[in-house]
């Protein structure tokens, strides 16, 4: 089976987690945008190489990938990469804050150069039911904004911040590695360029002040446990600049007392009286949308036998279609019996004994052959 994944990091397939970031960050390193601008070429393997990281760096994803290659990932949640900004978003967490980059590039912003906020993230528990449909939440969320009182320089009114000597007001300081001179976060400002001397009494030098937001999401139909939502400009802003980071929703769908999600598909178990599996009918299941439909039972139906109903599932937040309902069958024996039951199905098992079915004369003569050759 191809590793395709594992080619692109330069990494063997029984790679530990710890190689294959390191092997991640080594290209990472080497193929980053801004070390490239005469390379169009660099952007896409810049990519190519996060795609494979997002794969192999989740164990889960990993295991997946090495039964079924790419073809076993449809339907599991990836990160879509459409600009580096989304990537330095996907792996913030893993790297420890920030651009997994930003201790070589110093970066502080997008990609135009200008310093945005931080990020935010939360976590955002639905139903199934509010999975179907989609629906929209109201999330309390503490974060800081802007300050009134010095808006935002973080400088007791009257007063001004002073030009940073260490760095000479540039934010950021030049160290070598080796052979690369590479750029880093000045350790004294912090980034900003100046020093705060009267610092503003309001948010204590910081610029920001923690107020409650009610921010709402809208939480679209057929949304899987894992899904990442994004919301533009819903985090902090920079102090300098105002510009906003972004809010990130992690949404997780609660477990359903009938239902068991299979991507779009639900699978519900329906236990079946053994007289209408056995003569077929028609009988009532529940469903997600409808409360309960009418299905129909095929005659000599077996227990384990899954009925289909057909878009009575989720909605494919992917593709569009919608899934369906699998009903898995259980035939159920009575434990206690009238004496009228026992009756008939005495004089059922004194007509079934000399009708055997097929499955079961094929299994007493496979055992006549088994105790002929212990014999």
């Amino acid at each position: 089976m191809a590793r395709e994944y594992y080619t692109t990091l330069g990494v063997s397939p029984d790679a530990s987690q710890q190689e294959i970031k390191k092997a991640y960050r080594k290209m990472a390193f080497k193929y980053h945008p801004d070390r490239n601008a005469d390379d169009p070429g660099a952007a896409e393997k810049f990519k190519a190489a996060s795609e494979a990281y997002d794969v192999l760096g989740d164990e889960d994803k990993r295991r997946i990938y090495d039964r079924y290659g790419e073809e076993g990932l449809k339907g599991v949640n990836r990160h879509d990469f459409r600009s580096t900004e989304d990537i330095f978003d996907a792996f913030r967490d893993i790297f420890g804050g920030g651009s997994p980059f930003g201790e070589f590039f110093g970066q502080r912003g997008d990609r135009g150069g200008r310093a945005r906020g931080r990020n935010l993230r939360v976590n955002i528990e639905v139903s199934l039911e509010d999975a179907a449909t989609g629906t929209q939440k109201v999330v309390n969320l503490r974060k800081r904004d802007i300050c009134s009182e010095c808006t935002g320089s973080g400088s007791a009114p009257g007063t001004e911040p002073s030009t940073c000597s260490y760095c000479r007001g540039y934010g950021q300081v030049e160290q070598r590695q080796g052979f690369f001179a590479v750029r880093a976060t000045c350790p004294r400002c912090q980034g900003s360029g100046s020093i705060i001397k009267s610092p503003c009494t309001a948010c204590r030098g910081h610029g920001l002040v923690e107020n409650t937001s009610e921010i709402q999401v809208d939480i679209p139909a057929g949304v899987e446990s894992g899904t990442r939502l994004k919301m533009p400009n819903e985090g902090e802003p920079d102090p300098e600049t105002g510009r906003k980071g972004d809010l990130y929703c992690d949404i997780s769908v609660k477990e359903h007392p009938i239902f068991i999600r299979r991507g779009p598909d639900l699978v519900c178990n329906l236990p079946l009286p053994y007289t209408l599996a056995a003569l077929g009918g028609q009988t009532e299941v529940p469903t997600l949308k409808a409360g309960k439909m009418e299905i129909n039972v095929p005659k000599g139906t077996q227990n384990g036998d899954v009925l289909r109903l057909k878009n009575a599932g989720l909605p494919d937040i992917r593709y569009g279609r919608r899934g369906d309902l699998l009903v898995k069958v259980f035939v159920e024996v009575p434990r206690k019996l009238t004496k009228r039951q026992k009756e008939l199905l005495r004089e059922l098992s004194e007509i079934e004994g000399a009708n055997i079915g097929q499955e079961r004369q094929g299994f007493l003569d496979r055992l006549k052959e088994y105790v002929k050759h212990v014999g």
